[in-house]
């Protein structure tokens, strides 16, 4: 497995919209298997593929007790609001408040091509909406309100 370089705002990469995966085989997997590599390696609860170059519609993500692939990822339902804190590895020293749904409902993929469907809510919520943002070029400092340094 490899650690990819996470890529960084201002990249205009990161503001592309992700293509879908269309045929998940042995590459698509070897590539989330670096990502959830990079992602711990890097300290994050959370990863898409546009941050390591990947413009393709994975994500990973951990927030702390859960380890998911999901690819081609679709909200499908959301209810609550909540404004919590966020920050991202492709924009480090940077966090703001973010206002996101509370809870969801995501359909997608998984790694051998099953169709997932996903109840989440509060803390894995957040980090999914965050990831699903990075697959259609949406950064949370694009949507974020008090924009500070990190500490």
């Amino acid at each position: 497995m490899a650690i990819y370089q996470i890529v960084k705002e201002p990249d205009q990469s990161l503001r592309t919209r992700s293509k879908p995966v269309n045929n998940i085989n042995d590459g698509v997997r070897r590539v989330l298997d670096n990502m959830k590599e990079t992602m711990y390696a890097f300290d994050g609860i959370g990863l898409a593929a546009i941050q390591i170059g990947v413009p393709k519609r994975m994500i990973v993500v951990d927030p702390g007790d859960n380890y998911m692939e999901l690819i081609n990822p679709v909200i499908t339902d959301s209810s609550g609001q909540k404004k919590a804190s966020e920050g991202c590895l492709s924009v480090p020293g940077k966090v703001g408040l973010v206002d996101r749904a509370q809870k969801i409902t995501v359909k997608a993929l998984n790694r051998d091509g099953e169709e997932i469907t996903l109840e989440a809510e509060d803390l894995l919520a957040r980090v999914l909406q965050h990831e699903i943002d990075h697959l259609e070029g949406i950064l949370f400092i694009d949507i974020a309100t008090h924009l500070q340094a990190d500490e």
